[in-house]
């Protein structure tokens, strides 16, 4: 490695997202005729990758081209394509067949949105396996969570009642980052292994759209014949392709830094409970601390910034909730959803840390905002969730609602003192030095700026509609 530069995040909410670098040195070599370079930050320390350290790319001078890549493929001819990689089957056999049906260099990328440690292991070697001419690692985590996941949060964003947008929200911020690297490598076209049944494919390619209309978009699984995982070692096994060694899971799982989603096996079916050993990111409530814990969130302008006290940056501060939550049982969601294609699907949350912050910042408004406030933001974010959702985070109307909802959340600053006893956040105080709430007003003692006897002639005008009405009903009734 070269050198190292960290720089450390502020906790100001409304401050530039942190910019944090780790220049590596590039380690270039041959597998299998293919020149190889690779960049991520797997070798560094785990206090480097606490401090969030992000991978940068090789120039270009170490991306050379490569014999196996000069000619036409079967399907038509890219010149470099990168890669959404996570190191499964699915994306290592991905890796062959772009080579063979585009006649291109792929350039693999993985961000690191918080998924863990044990997830990012071992790519380089999966990568130079599969046949990549490069490595990308980039860690999103601080991005993610400032940029993307505290928008959602002020915005109050749930979609269908109960979906916190996890994985809604983390496309779009490993979908940008995609199109930067293209650029950076000089790329033509990007990648992605999503099926064509499900909601993800959508989030990504309308990212792509809207950031480089010029970019291809190539979706193996609408185009290949492979139709599951015996079909996929079957192609990796004819074209040498090591198939990853690991236990497959039962379950199709996302996981980031603000929940972990579970779908399939007997999720399947709406009418089964969920297996009790299913759950990676908190314990049962009935197996929860018989003690409850009290917490109090700090938030300015509607964005979270503190617990107990001491400022957090906005992935710290997530990462220790998540903890604190989990082991009380927090965040548990258990929903059949209507997806962006068509479909309905089962699927089963944990958002820990993300239950927490949206208590606290809902109960947080109950004191900062009026009655119409609080009515118009609760409308406005049914359809914000819904452009989430759907992967329109770049759309116009999206970034013109966040503009609204950043400056209706401008005074909800303040504390929100939460307890958290088996599964359930209690809310136990609230204050703001923007409270709209008035002792003096709302004591059932006699005040002076309410005088309740004002109240008769507003019921007679309030209710004047109604009143019309059943005398016009009653006149009928005559007739």
């Amino acid at each position: 490695m070269a050198h190292l530069q960290a720089v450390t995040s502020s906790v100001n909410p409304l401050a530039p997202a942190p910019n944090r670098e780790c220049k590596l040195g590039a380690k270039a070599s041959e597998f299998r005729g293919v020149p190889f370079v690779y960049r991520s930050t797997r070798n560094l320390s785990q206090a480097c990758k606490t401090q969030g350290i992000r991978a940068v790319l090789a120039s270009d001078k170490e991306t050379d081209a490569s014999s196996a890549t000069n000619g036409r493929g079967l399907r038509g001819k890219l010149n470099k394509v990168v890669l959404a990689y996570s190191g499964g089957l699915d994306t290592s056999v991905i890796v062959p067949w772009l080579r063979e049906n585009y006649g291109c260099e792929v350039v693999c990328f993985t961000a690191d949105v918080g998924q863990g440690i044990s997830e990012l292991e071992g790519l380089e070697a999966k990568a130079k396996a599969s046949g990549a001419c490069q490595l990308v690692v980039k860690d999103l985590t601080e991005e993610f969570v400032k940029d993307y996941v505290y928008p959602c949060l002020r915005a109050g964003a749930v979609y269908e009642r109960k979906y916190l947008l996890g994985t809604s929200m983390a496309r779009p911020v490993i979908a940008k980052a995609m199109v930067d690297v293209a650029k950076d490598v000089g790329a033509d076209a990007v990648a992605h292994g999503c099926t064509g049944k499900g909601n993800d494919q959508v989030r990504f390619e309308l990212t792509f759209f809207s950031l480089n209309p010029d970019l291809q978009v190539v979706a193996p699984w609408r185009e290949w014949d492979i139709t599951g995982r015996e079909d996929a070692i079957e192609y990796a096994k004819k074209h040498n392709v090591p198939v990853p060694v690991t236990k497959k899971s039962i379950y199709s799982r996302d996981r980031n830094l603000w929940h972990l989603s579970h779908e399939g096996d007997i999720l399947e079916d709406p009418a089964n409970e969920p297996n009790k050993d299913m759950y990676m990111m908190s314990v049962d409530p009935e197996d929860a601390p018989d003690k409850p814990e009290y917490l109090e969130i700090g938030i300015v302008s509607g964005i979270p910034v503190s617990i107990n006290g001491k400022e957090l940056s906005p992935a710290s501060l997530l990462s220790e909730l998540n903890d604190i939550g989990g082991r009380h049982g927090i965040g548990r969601i258990d929903m059949v959803e209507n997806r962006l294609v068509g479909m309905k699907s089962r699927g089963v949350y944990e958002t820990p840390g993300g239950t927490i912050l949206a208590a606290a910042c809902r109960e947080l408004e109950s004191l900062t905002l009026d009655r119409e406030a609080i009515q118009f933001k609760d409308t406005m974010a049914l359809k914000y969730a819904e452009l989430v959702y759907a992967g329109r985070w770049f759309d116009p109307l999206r970034e013109s609602m966040d503009a609204f909802m950043e400056n209706i959340t401008k005074t909800t600053t303040g504390s929100v003192r939460l307890k958290l006893y088996k599964g359930s956040v209690i809310v136990a105080s609230r204050k703001s030095p923007y409270s709209l709430y008035r002792e003096d007003i709302s004591s059932f003692e006699s005040g002076q700026i309410y005088d309740q006897a004002d109240a008769a002639g507003f019921i007679k005008l309030y209710g004047l509609p109604m009143r019309v009405r059943a005398m016009l009903e009653k006149d009928l009734g005559k007739k």
